[in-house]
């Protein structure tokens, strides 16, 4: 496995662009199965998830051509079959998932392993079912794989018990072809939301009360393919902002949505960091005396989970005693143990963490559990005093492009060890 080794203390400075975000192209790769036609996804980032739900995709009998120089994926799905995906790149990634709706919209049946991902909690697919099974369709659980068939889909009102992510990306994609009209309540409003319907809509489907938490979904008989840049990832950009704040460093970001990334600046800036917007881009500067905080994830707008683990690092290096609760997954505390290792000090209760701020954390040899724990052992490594070794780094290139790339072009000392 691949390894960072990072020497710590380093001052950032100039300009880091972000990538389109991983969570919005990945549904919007699985909805162009929804036509039989040719569709264009621009700027898509170059991430291991990206490359494997594309596999899946050409498990199916999908035609995808990859510009890695315009960054395009231009996507051919005319003979898509209902034959089944490799169970295999559906355990890499939960995400592979998203097939569901769009395959048992288009063909009346599917049939899949069940998913796998970040070991960060649960995550059933309870809610995503019992979406389909409003719709009119049947489900069948045994020896590992859930199968779904309908003879037609029906437009129903579904109430989701969770605004789950996943849960309303499946089922607005079951419905888009549906006949009648399905509203979707308690739907989640994440921004990664917003763009997937943004994108049927440009197809021809009849999505309105997006950026809400009910959603309307009239069915139409058919989509057609289309031409589409996805939204800019705001977790990329979350973790660069801290990434200026643990170093005591002022960069610029480009590619950030304002309105996307407020319940992360608004804690940042009661923390006493600065932030200048000005179009698409920002200056943040980290350089004042920082103060400790509380935080507790919530759904969108709430502050985002896939931010608590980097926050936590940046906590661990202020003074004074800060409290995260984590709200959304069971298991998400994975990285203090491996924060520990650099002599943070933090304390376990519950679903909460509380952290006792210290002058400087030390080098260590650490390893990510999971995406966004490798991003706050990354962000942690840059303040350290010394040199940290982050084994298992698989999992960051799960959601962040050439990560090291990009710190080392704002001045980081980092450096990935191939084995």
């Amino acid at each position: 496995m691949d390894k960072f080794i990072i020497k710590g203390g380093n001052t950032l400075r100039g300009e880091v662009n972000i990538d389109a975000a991983k969570n919005a192209v990945l549904p919007i790769i699985a909805a162009t199965i929804l036509c039989a036609g040719k569709s264009t996804i621009k700027n898509y980032p170059m991430l291991l998830d990206v490359y494997v739900i594309i596999d899946a995709l050409r498990s199916l009998g999908a035609k995808i051509d990859i510009n890695r120089i315009n960054r395009e994926l231009i996507i051919d799905t005319s003979d898509i079959t209902d034959s089944g995906v490799n169970s295999d790149l559906v355990r890499k990634m939960r995400g592979s998932f998203l097939i569901m709706g769009p395959m048992i919209s288009r063909f009346g049946r599917f049939k899949i392993s069940f998913p796998g991902g970040c070991n960060i909690g649960t995550r059933p697919i309870d809610l995503h079912l019992k979406g389909f099974k409003a719709l009119g369709a049947d489900i069948n659980l045994e020896h590992g794989y859930v199968e779904v068939s309908a003879k037609k889909l029906t437009g129903a009102k579904i109430y989701l018990d969770f605004p789950s992510v996943g849960a309303t990306e499946n089922i607005m994609m079951a419905a888009v072809l549906a006949s009648g009209e399905t509203i979707i309540e308690n739907a989640a409003e994440e921004p990664e939301i917003g763009d997937l319907a943004n994108f049927l809509n440009k197809m021809g489907a009849r999505i309105t009360g997006i950026g809400t938490d009910t959603l309307k979904i009239n069915g139409v008989k058919a989509l057609r393919g289309i031409s589409y840049g996805p939204i800019y990832d705001r977790i990329e950009a979350g973790t660069f902002m801290i990434a200026a704040a643990i170093t005591k460093s002022r960069i610029k970001i480009n590619g950030v949505n304002k309105e996307h990334i407020k319940p992360v600046v608004a804690k940042l800036t009661e923390m006493g960091i600065d932030f200048k917007f000005k179009g698409q881009g920002v200056l943040v500067d980290g350089r004042n005396e920082l103060q400790s905080i509380d935080i507790k994830t919530m759904p969108y707008p709430g502050f985002p989970t896939d931010m608590q683990s980097q926050m936590m690092s940046l906590l661990s290096c202020v003074h004074g005693t800060s409290v995260i609760t984590e709200t959304i997954f069971e298991n998400r505390f994975m990285h203090v143990v491996e924060l520990k290792r650099m002599g943070a000090n933090i304390k376990i209760d519950g679903r909460s963490a509380v952290i006792e701020g210290i002058n400087k954390l030390n080098g260590a040899e650490v390893k990510a559990t999971d995406l966004r724990a490798g991003a706050a052992l990354i962000l942690a490594a840059l303040e350290a005093e010394g040199e940290t070794e982050i084994f298992d780094i698989h999992h960051v290139d799960r959601g962040y492009v050439e990560i090291e790339n990009k710190l080392k072009g704002i001045g980081a000392q980092i450096k990935r060890i191939k084995s």
